[in-house]
């Protein structure tokens, strides 16, 4: 196969938030790139926002302005959905709608225009790169490229070979990925790769919390933010995502997983998807975002915080340490993803470990104990672990 160089044409299905982001990190990188969206008006509007973007950067000195007319030249916009602009691409990265039949549909479509040697990578977040890949002619060249939002500044990327792809394939991209400026971590290709599976208990727990009256959004924000050390509360961060957005990956998870307790979605989230409440794409979440309101204040109570925060952490390190048995990726990469995808004060497993696993599967043991649930069942890995002490580092 060709090498991926600075001389590949970059391809771009879909112009959404995602597929924008993409496009510009491909062109700054001195690639050009066809953009394409079946959408007039999502095509218009990914040509001012990526203006917009540049002009920002030339405001803030990142760029000079013939630097960013540059990188904007290099993008090309394409309306329709006729693949036939993405057929000089030496590798096409979909970026589109969150649905297997969608994105299966579109490589059906764009593989009768490439060659037999161009790559195909779907920017999935939580579905099966193998289930996109299996009915085409070349599954060998698929695979996933997982950027996260906004994919500009967030370093992180996942990157998920198919049962099918073949490993030169995945070698290539990975070492283009990281040309481009982005930390790597190549990722089994199962349910929520690293970021999404790992991380569903810190809205899951989040939210059982709040349905057993334990305490309220705002107060759980507030143990994990001062308490736990996160930058972001869960409630505050899935009205960042949406809570449409947050609630589908769960679904998602979940259902892949055959329905394990583990991750099972909340009652509560879905009727906030119903009632339109998305968070601050609409206007109103768990905290109303309009004009003028106010907001509901803590309880600032250290001792029910760090009830909290504990409740969450143990199910946190839990699937960390679960994703290890499961050999989803190295020890190392699951850290390298959980401090860069999405920001964590610190890699899971070396938190665990300072915590003491004998300390997390208590806390684990108890929970079964008292909901009689499999939601809360260790992993076998923590059990081994809390047993003879080692890290799962070394």
């Amino acid at each position: 196969m060709a090498t991926l160089s600075r001389d590949t044409t970059v391809g771009v299905l879909g112009a959404g938030t995602m597929g924008i982001g993409i496009a510009q990190i491909a062109a700054t990188n001195g690639h050009a790139v066809h953009i394409l969206d079946a959408s007039a008006s999502a095509t218009e509007r990914a040509r001012l926002g990526v203006r917009k973007v540049l002009n920002r950067q030339v405001a803030k000195n990142r760029l000079t302005a013939p630097e960013a007319d540059a990188i904007f030249e290099r993008i090309r916009f394409y309306t329709g959905t006729d693949p036939a602009p993405l057929s000089d691409a030496g590798l096409v990265i979909e970026a589109i709608i969150e649905q297997v039949e969608a994105k299966l549909q579109a490589f059906l479509t764009i593989e009768e225009v490439v060659a037999p040697h161009v790559v195909l990578a779907t920017n999935t977040s939580s579905l099966a790169v193998t289930a996109v890949a299996g009915p085409l002619r070349h599954p060998e060249r698929v695979l996933g490229i997982h950027f996260f939002n906004p994919a500009p500044v967030m370093p992180l990327v996942e990157i998920v070979p198919g049962h099918r792809t073949e490993p030169d394939v995945t070698s290539r991209v990975d070492a283009l990925i990281q040309r481009w400026g982005k930390t790597t971590v190549v990722v089994k290709d199962t349910p929520g790769f690293i970021v999404n599976r790992v991380a569903r208990p810190f809205y899951g727990e989040a939210l059982r919390i709040v349905e057993e009256g334990i305490a309220d959004p705002a107060t759980i924000d507030w143990a994990m933010r001062e308490i736990g050390g996160f930058r972001m509360g869960p409630f505050e961060l899935m009205d960042l995502i949406g809570n449409d957005v947050n609630f589908a990956v769960t679904s998602s998870v979940f259902e892949a997983f055959f329905y394990d307790p583990r991750y099972r979605p909340s009652l509560t989230q879905q009727r906030m998807v119903e009632a339109g409440l998305l968070g601050k794409k609409t206007g109103r979440g768990y905290y109303d975002y309009r004009e003028g309101a106010s907001q509901p204040a803590p309880t600032r109570d250290p001792v029910r915080g760090r009830q909290i925060v504990d409740r969450i952490l143990a199910m946190l390190f839990n699937q960390a340490v679960d994703a290890v048995a499961c050999g989803i990726a190295s020890p190392a990469d699951i850290e390298c993803a959980m401090t860069k995808g999405v920001n964590y004060p610190q890699g899971l497993l070396a938190w665990g470990q300072q915590v003491g696993w004998a300390m997390v599967l208590e806390r684990l043991t108890a929970l079964q104990e008292e909901y009689g649930e499999d939601r809360y069942r260790p992993s076998p890995l923590l059990r081994r672990v809390a047993r003879d002490g080692r890290s799962l580092l070394s």
